[in-house]
C-alpha cells in the first residue's frame, strides 16, 4: 500500500516533467488507502470489528458492527430487533460530534462524503447517505419500462423507477459485479506498477 499522503502528491508526466498537486486539490486515494485511513482514525471501542466500507466516486460509507444488546434467550424477534434499534440509536446520538469531525476531515482528503450507519444482528441502519443525481439518457422502450413501473404503483416517479432498476440489477447480479469490481482493482494495481507511476 501506497504511503497517505495529505498535501501534496507527486506525479510525472509522459514527456517526464513532474507535476505537483496543490494541497487544497483532494487527495486521489486507492480504496485500499481510504479504508485504512478510516480504520486507523476511528475509535477502538466503537465496533465489535473493522467496518464495512463501501466507496465509489461520490460517497464513502461506513457500517460498523455494534455489540448486542443483553437479552434473554427465549425473547422474541420484535423485542430483539426493538432493542437492537434502540441500540443503533443510542450509539448514533452518543458519537454524532465525532463522526461529523471525521467526515469532514475524510471529505477534505478524498474530495468525497462520508456517511455511516451501524448493525447488530440483522438489524442495520444507515443514519446518514448521499443522494445523487444522475444524469441520463433514454431511448422510448427504455422510458416505458419506467413509465410503466409508475403507472402501476411500483415506483413514484421516473427517477424513482430508474433507482429500483438499479437496485434489481445490483441485487441479482452481485457475483458478476464483484468480478467485474475485482477486475478493475487489478488493472488499476497493474496501472500504478507501470513505468510512468
Amino acid at each position: 500500500m501506497e504511503s497517505f499522503k495529505s498535501a501534496r502528491r507527486t506525479t510525472r508526466s509522459a514527456r517526464g516533467e513532474i507535476h505537483s498537486r496543490p494541497s487544497s486539490e483532494p487527495e486521489m486515494a486507492t480504496s485500499e488507502e481510504i479504508a485504512g485511513w478510516i480504520i486507523g482514525r476511528l475509535p477502538e471501542s466503537w465496533f465489535e470489528q473493522a467496518p464495512m466500507v463501501t466507496i465509489d466516486r461520490d460517497e464513502i460509507l461506513i457500517i460498523g458492527r455494534l455489540s448486542a444488546p443483553d437479552l434473554a434467550d427465549d425473547v422474541d424477534t420484535v423485542t430483539k430487533a426493538a432493542a437492537e434499534g434502540g441500540r443503533i440509536s443510542r450509539f448514533r446520538e452518543e458519537t454524532r460530534d465525532e463522526r461529523m469531525r471525521m467526515a469532514r476531515e475524510g471529505q477534505q482528503h478524498f474530495g468525497r462524503a462520508i456517511s455511516w450507519g451501524a448493525e447488530i444482528g440483522d438489524t442495520q441502519h444507515v443514519f446518514t447517505n448521499l443522494s445523487t443525481p444522475v444524469m441520463t439518457r433514454l431511448r422510448q422502450a427504455e422510458r416505458t419500462v419506467l413509465d410503466t413501473l409508475v403507472d402501476s404503483g411500483v415506483a413514484r416517479s421516473r427517477s424513482d423507477a430508474l433507482a429500483w432498476c438499479v437496485k434489481l440489477v445490483g441485487t441479482n447480479a452481485d457475483d458478476w459485479l464483484l468480478k467485474l469490481r475485482n477486475a478493475m482493482e487489478s488493472v488499476e494495481t497493474i496501472r500504478r506498477q507501470g513505468p510512468l507511476a
